[in-house]
Formats: C-alpha cells, sequence, structure tokens
C-alpha cells in the first residue's frame, strides 16, 4: 500500500440491518409485501413437504448413547410411535425413503397481502402478562406476532417463550418468569432448557450455521446455565422445537466398524430449506437444458466471445448449473453470456444483491432483463411466472452468489422451470451471507458442476491491492494518482476526526469525488467509531439539522432495511402525517412513524456486510484500535473493494491488518448442503 499521507494535506483543524428487519409502508410497500408473501407461501410449502414424509429419517443403526437417543426421539415422534412423554424409553433404529423434491414455486399472487396484524385484544392481553411480568409494554405486539394465537396463556404458562421475540435475550426471559411464576422457577426448568435450545439456534442462523453440532450446542446451554444440557436438547426434540440430524464423516476402517458420523442439531426452517434446495440444485445439475438455441448458435457465441467468457458461453449452452467466479471486471463475463442469450431469442434475466449493483450490471448490458435478487422473487422485478408457478426465464444469472442464504437460494431453485440453467457469479473472497449457508462456497467446494474462473483481474492500483489481500498477502502497491492512501491514527477521536474531514475536504479537493459518492465503511455499529459516532459526526458536517423527524432531515444519506438481510440505501427527501420519505434507487419509499427507529439509520457511514452488493467512486474505511477482534480476510477483502477509484485507510490497528489479512480467514459455518447433495449428484464432493 502507499506511503501513509493524506490526499491532501488539510487546511487547517455489525451483519448488518439497521433493525429489525421489519418491512415498511410506503410507495414501495408492494415489494416487501410480495416478499414476504413469497416467504409465508414458501414456508407452507416446506409444511407441505413435512407432511408428506412417510417415516424416520435414515441412518444412524449404529449410534450409540445419547446421540441414539436423540435420534429415536426424532422419528418416534415424526413417525406418531410414541407420544413425546415416553419417546426416550427407547431407540428402535428404522429408515425412511428421502422425500420427492419439489418441483415449483407457490404463485405469489400480485398485491398479496402481509400477515394480519394480531388482533387489538389479543395485544392487551399480552399487554397484560408483560406488565405483571415487569417487562416492558412495548414487546406487546412484537410478542403477539411472534407467538399468534393464545400467546398470553401461552406466556403464562411458559415465560420463556418470550424468548421468540426478536431483541429478547436470556437473562430479561429469566428476570421475567420469575416474576410471574416465584419460587416455582429455576435454572433447571424444563421450559426454560427447551426455549435456550431454540434461542440458541436462532441466534446461530444469523451467523450462517444452518445447524450446530451436538457438542457446540451443549457447551453453549451449559454457559446459559443449564444444569443438564443434553437434557434440554432431549425435551426440544420431543417437543418438535428442532430436529436432531446425523451425518457421516470419512469412511469407515473396515467391514465390522462403525461409520463415523456427527450429530446435529437445527431449526425445521433452516434444514427443510437446505434440504428443498439441495434438491432443486441436483434436479438442475441431471437434467439436460432444454434445446432452446441450436449448438451452432452456442458456439458462434462462444466464439464471439473474449477469454474465459467464451468458457461461460459454452459451460452455460450445456449444463443446468454453472459456477463463475471472478471480481468487478469479471461482470463484462455474465454480461456477454446475457447478450448472447437475449440474441438467441432466449427469456434470459440476471439478478443482483442491490440495487445499486442492479444499476451497474445493467449498464453493461446491451437490452434488458436485470433485477435485484428479492424483487425477482416477490414479483415487482423481473419476468413473472408461467401459469405453472415458475419463473417465466430459460437462463438466469444470480450475481452477488456468496450472499445467498439457504432459504433465499432455495426458493430461486425451486422457481426455475424444468430445462432452465441458472448461473451463479460471484467473488468468493468476500463476506458471506447475512443468514443461514454457505451456499456458494459449499458448491464450489462440492465440484459437481461445472466452474469457470475469470481471468480478468481487477486493473490499476485497487485492484492489485484487493488481488493480494484475496490471496492472504497485503502489498504494498505503488498509487501515484493517490489510488489508495494510508492514514495512520492514534485513537477513536482522532478516527472519527480523519474520517470526517477525508469525506468532507480532502477527498473532494484532491481526488475529485463528492463527499455523497463517497462511503465510509468501519466494523460495526457500536464503539467509540462505530457507525452511529461516525454517522452523527457527519450528519453534524455535511448536513446539520435539528432532526425534526426522529432524528432525520431531509438530505440525510440512510440505510433503510426493508427485510432482514436487506438494506438499501438512500436519501431523506421528506415527512409528513404518513411518515419518512425517502428515496432510494430512483423509487419514493414512505416509512411510517412507528418503523423508523427499527428499520432507518443515517447511512455516510456502513458496515463491511451493509455495503456488500454496491460500490462508490471513493471509499473511506476506517480500522479503529478496538477492531481488532472483527478484522478478517474476508472482512478486509469487501470493504477495501467497495472502492472505484480512491481508497483511503483509516489506519488505527498497527500490524493487526497485515496479521488479519495473512492468518484469519472467514470464520467456519456448520452447513449440511454437501452432505443432502453428495448423494443426488454423481461424483460431488470428489
Amino acid at each position: 500500500m502507499s506511503t501513509p499521507e493524506t490526499p491532501e494535506e488539510p487546511r487547517s483543524a455489525d451483519d448488518g440491518t439497521p433493525a429489525d428487519g421489519t418491512p415498511a409502508e410506503g410507495a414501495q410497500v408492494s415489494e416487501a409485501e410480495a416478499e414476504l408473501a413469497a416467504q409465508r407461501l414458501e414456508r407452507e410449502r416446506i409444511e407441505r413437504r413435512k407432511a408428506e414424509r412417510q417415516g424416520p429419517i435414515e441412518a444412524g443403526t449404529k449410534l450409540s448413547g445419547t446421540a441414539a437417543e436423540l435420534l429415536a426421539a426424532v422419528r418416534a415422534v415424526e413417525s406418531g410411535e410414541k407420544p413425546p412423554a415416553t419417546v426416550f424409553e427407547e431407540a428402535r433404529p428404522a429408515r425412511r425413503p428421502a422425500p420427492e423434491p419439489v418441483r415449483r414455486a407457490p404463485v405469489v399472487p400480485e398485491g398479496s397481502p402481509v400477515p394480519a396484524a394480531p388482533a387489538e385484544g389479543t395485544v392487551g392481553e399480552v399487554r397484560e402478562v408483560l406488565t405483571r411480568g415487569g417487562a416492558p409494554a412495548a414487546l406487546a405486539a412484537p410478542a403477539a406476532a411472534a407467538l399468534g394465537e393464545g400467546s398470553a396463556e401461552l406466556l403464562r404458562e411458559d415465560p420463556w417463550q418470550l424468548l421468540r421475540v426478536p431483541g429478547v435475550r436470556p437473562e430479561q426471559a429469566d428476570g421475567f418468569a420469575r416474576a410471574l411464576l416465584g419460587g416455582d422457577t429455576g435454572p433447571g426448568d424444563e421450559r426454560r432448557g427447551r426455549a435456550l435450545t431454540v434461542w440458541l439456534l436462532e441466534q446461530a442462523a444469523p451467523a450462517g450455521h444452518t445447524a450446530l453440532e451436538m457438542a457446540a450446542l451443549t457447551e453453549a446451554l451449559g454457559r446459559q446455565g443449564v444444569p443438564d444440557p443434553e437434557d434440554a436438547v432431549r425435551n426440544a426434540v420431543a417437543e418438535g422445537d428442532v430436529l436432531v440430524f446425523q451425518d457421516a464423516i470419512g469412511e469407515a476402517v473396515g467391514e465390522d466398524e462403525e461409520q463415523p458420523v456427527r450429530v446435529l442439531v437445527g431449526l425445521e426452517r433452516c434444514a427443510l430449506a437446505e434440504e428443498s434446495l439441495a434438491d432443486g440444485l441436483a434436479r438442475l445439475i441431471n437434467s439436460a437444458p432444454k434445446q432452446d438455441g441450436a449448438a451452432e448458435e452456442w458456439e458462434r457465441a462462444a466464439a464471439a466471445a473474449e477469454r474465459s467468457a467464451a468458457d461461460l458461453v459454452r459451460a452455460a449452452s450445456g449444463h443446468g448449473l454453472v459456477l463463475h467466479t471472478g471480481g468487478e471486471a469479471a461482470l463484462a463475463e455474465p454480461a456477454a453470456l446475457l447478450d448472447a442469450a437475449h440474441g438467441m431469442g432466449l427469456r434470459a434475466w440476471a439478478a443482483t444483491h442491490s440495487p445499486v449493483g442492479r444499476e451497474r450490471f445493467a449498464s453493461r448490458v446491451d437490452g434488458p432483463g436485470v433485477a435485484t435478487v428479492a424483487g425477482l422473487l416477490s414479483g415487482a422485478e423481473g419476468p413473472g411466472r408461467d401459469p405453472e408457478g415458475a419463473l417465466a426465464v430459460d437462463l438466469l444469472v444470480v450475481l452477488d452468489a456468496p450472499q445467498l442464504d439457504v432459504e433465499t437460494a432455495a426458493l430461486l431453485t425451486e422457481s426455475l422451470p424444468d430445462g432452465a440453467r441458472l448461473v451463479l457469479s460471484g467473488d468468493p473472497a468476500v463476506l458471506w451471507s447475512v443468514g443461514p449457508g454457505r451456499v456458494f462456497a459449499d458448491l464450489l467446494a462440492a465440484r459437481a458442476c461445472p466452474q469457470v474462473a475469470s481471468r480478468r483481474p481487477d486493473p490499476g492500483p485497487l485492484g492489485e491491492l484487493v488481488s493480494g489481500i484475496g490471496v492472504g498477502e497485503l502489498l504494498q502497491v505503488e498509487a501515484p494518482e493517490k489510488e489508495v492512501v494510508i492514514v495512520p491514527v492514534r485513537d477513536a477521536g482522532e478516527a472519527v476526526h480523519r474520517t470526517v474531514q477525508l469525506v468532507a475536504d480532502s477527498v473532494p479537493r484532491a481526488i475529485g469525488v463528492p463527499a455523497e459518492e463517497t462511503q465510509v465503511i468501519t466494523p460495526g455499529h457500536g464503539g467509540a467509531v462505530g457507525t452511529r459516532v461516525l454517522n452523527a459526526a457527519l450528519k453534524e458536517r455535511l448536513n446539520p439539522g435539528p432532526g425534526r423527524f426522529a432524528g432525520f432531515d431531509p438530505g440525510d444519506r440512510v440505510a433503510w432495511s426493508p427485510a432482514p438481510g436487506r438494506v438499501l440505501p438512500g436519501r431523506v427527501v421528506g415527512a409528513d402525517a404518513e411518515g419518512l420519505r425517502l428515496d432510494c434507487a430512483g423509487g419514493t419509499v414512505v416509512v411510517p412513524r412507528d418503523r423508523v427507529e427499527q428499520t432507518v439509520r443515517h447511512g455516510w457511514a456502513l458496515t463491511a456486510h451493509q455495503a456488500v452488493g454496491s460500490r462508490w467512486p471513493a471509499a473511506v474505511v476506517v480500522l479503529p484500535g478496538d477492531a481488532v477482534p472483527a478484522l478478517s480476510r474476508p472482512w478486509i477483502y469487501t470493504a477495501f473493494s467497495r472502492a472505484d477509484r480512491h481508497l483511503s485507510v483509516v489506519h488505527g490497528v498497527d500490524q493487526a491488518l497485515q496479521r488479519a489479512v495473512a492468518e484469519v480467514p472467514a470464520k467456519p459455518r456448520t452447513t449440511r448442503l454437501p452432505v443432502l447433495l453428495a448423494p443426488q449428484v454423481p461424483g460431488a464432493g470428489e
């Protein structure tokens, strides 16, 4: 990287959503409503698949001890052989065939309503219970929504069900339970153990895990003061709150040796989504794509393409699933594929992670056909669906593929018609999804379909710097035009001061990039140099005002979260009786007053997870001293690669930056996709 200096000497002087992610209403609310409807219908489809199961899980015949008991519990409860109360008295192995894959995603009717808000009477009853237990009355509506009909009575009988409400922590639920139950409760209460088991798995999902190993889960339960963690998991399994699996690992040494396995525990929604995804991917891999273009046409298109773009066209011509890897420059290759498909008269579409990414990729494509993944699935963007409920496409190219979690990826694969082609394209070095799974990484490791690695490096000093980080090297790059600049700082106060100075003064004067096109990226929301502190300082300098509407003024840059895991950059254009009016991706959004605090943050400064899928002419990456534990190679790669023309690094972590690049890879995630895919796809994992 370049020598420590500023672009010009000054003249003087978390993953990532803004809040709980509940969709806001307004001019773009139809997209949020339709997305929620799609998710709801997917859950209904999963329920139907569950009901169609004909027996207990295959395998596990050589397990013993706790693992055997857990597996027996699932088998007996699912098959109805025994009630939960007696299920642990006996473990009898049984087998069942794998369920048939579902080939169609449900149709999402236009204008589908969001789930109805809980009745006022229900909310009132819940409020009364919460008040008696000393919990905030403001939790009444979210508790009623999370727990459904009869939620007040459920909380009276099992106060720890309060943990199902987003944001509630175990110590808060414990206090609520003590207030309601008095001396009839304690750390070993069976209800507490079950609720904590579910809560821990819910916390693991946003961190990327689709399941947890039994040992990891019981250890976490022990840290929460559960005296018998294994018994707590057994109770949760018996009640149907969680599922347990055993996956083969390695090979048995001899004929008489037991097959090594690992025992996993997971939430039903994650487990069934991952199973559905494996079925959908296997269908694409094992079936030949529709003959919708002559072989000569595909070959002519490949011959006209350059370098690895030709490899991508040829791979897509004959395979239902293709993986494509590369950085920003490599986007020219899926663009060439999309143009070639349009030239052959195919129904070809691309989908990106963010509206910013959509606009950037659309500029590379000659014709139409670019949407966001959320818009495509909700029906707000894209080609719509055919009478059978499948997307009306022959070819779908999904960009930013590392951002796909298992639930979104399952919806996509199940939405494709028979004979369609799916190309997953992305940079494998960036941060993974804010959600369960590591779909793209698992598929790359499985080697179950063609993979095309781009040979187009990102250009210039920024491209050289980022490419080095991707392989674990922090290079000293020549930056004659000050493309990369290091700004050393000693403490948090200086880091905030220098960041504001760079955005408001130095970068505009020295580089020519205005403040509104410069993005600040920092590791987290909290702390002395988190997004909250930086956004407050940047607002004071760039758009001072009294914050007349929930802390916001016209002209403020914001980050709006219409749904969990999604962040849309925007700008405040006004406010009225209906709510806060935002300009997001060229469209007006109205966020109701009661949703502003939960779904909107100032957006001059973002976390790297919030910035994934977007790029800006200039980026200022802030690395304060307290950021060291959050640094990893994928985080640094993602943050540094958000800049097109200029990168300033506010550097306060000494040698920790180089160590993180060289020694700290992505945090491991526990997933089951490779195990589920292997039996269905010949050669997977080889």
